[in-house]
């Protein structure tokens, strides 16, 4: 059994590191309850949207690049969202390993897979497995903002009208509850446009639709809408991201503080049993000589 002192300082140890995952759920918490008020905010507009370009390219069959299907997938970019932090559970492992995996999946379906990292764990384990990113980019849970978000999906945009890819793909937590989030692969270009809202029936275009007058012309409207939503779609999912970590993080150091908890209990009880064992020794050692001496 080790010493008292080397247990004394294992239990102070124990209880230091419990401190700081204490401080550290409360600030991931603190975190959560803002980017998750954004999100809950933010997702009911993006729908909307989305349901008025669908209206508007249905009812007058309008159509734009960002939302042509390609025949022939040979072409595919990921995006791959991690965090730039540890100390968050299986967060940034859920998101590497489904990577990998859509790699293994696809390797011999696609001509060409390329990617971009956000998010400094997923440039690090993809660094280790050689795989090279087009672009890198960090210090998403500070600089995350609807510009930040712009500046990437007008460059994704891009590559994607000159004809690079054929499908752009974003891998991220989606942020469900405190306590779950789930591992999304969404193609996010073309834009997938659902059903009209005014084809409730799916057999074609109301009277009221077919009359719509548009000002300016649907073509132009389209243009500005979808840039708009993808621009928001990327938005989104970032912030989806960072709502993910800090609930992912909070729960990790909720885990830590119990398991450090029950780990001083065992200590102290380790301690105390070796303590009250020197005790006994010594006690005996005093009668032993008292008795000795007679």
């Amino acid at each position: 059994m080790a010493n008292l002192k080397d247990i004394r300082i294992r239990i102070d140890s124990t209880k230091n590191t419990q401190q700081i995952t204490k401080a550290m759920k409360l600030v991931s918490a603190a975190k959560l309850r803002k980017a998750q008020h954004q999100i809950q905010n933010m997702r009911p507009y993006a729908l909307t949207l989305k349901n008025v370009i669908a209206d508007i390219a249905a009812t007058q069959q309008v159509s734009h690049p960002l939302m042509v299907k390609r025949s022939n997938v040979r072409n595919v970019l990921l995006v791959v969202l991690t965090s730039d932090r540890g100390l968050c559970g299986a967060f940034n492992s859920g998101i590497t390993k489904f990577a990998d995996k859509y790699i293994a999946d696809n390797k011999n379906n696609f001509e060409k897979i390329d990617f971009i990292f956000i998010g400094k764990r997923g440039i690090d384990y993809f660094a280790r497995k050689k795989v090279k990113a087009i672009e890198s980019f960090t210090k998403l849970d500070k600089d995350i903002s609807y510009n930040f978000a712009k500046s990437i999906a007008e460059n994704l945009t891009k590559q994607f009208e000159k004809g690079h890819y054929d499908e752009i793909r974003l891998i991220y937590n989606e942020f469900k509850s405190a306590i779950s989030q789930k591992v999304v692969c969404e193609t996010i270009l073309p834009v997938e446009i659902e059903r009209s809202s005014f084809d409730t029936a799916g057999a074609g275009h109301t009277a009221i639709a077919a009359n719509m007058i548009f000002d300016p012309a649907p073509e132009l409207i389209i243009e500005d809408l979808l840039k708009k939503n993808f621009n928001l779609q990327v938005y989104r999912a970032m912030s989806e991201s960072v709502a993910s970590e800090h609930g992912a993080r909070m729960t990790a150091m909720e885990n830590a503080s119990n398991n450090a908890r029950d780990m001083i209990a065992k200590l102290t009880l380790n301690y105390n049993k070796a303590r009250q064992e020197k005790i006994t020794t010594e006690l005996i050692e005093i009668v032993s000589g008292a008795e000795a001496l007679k």
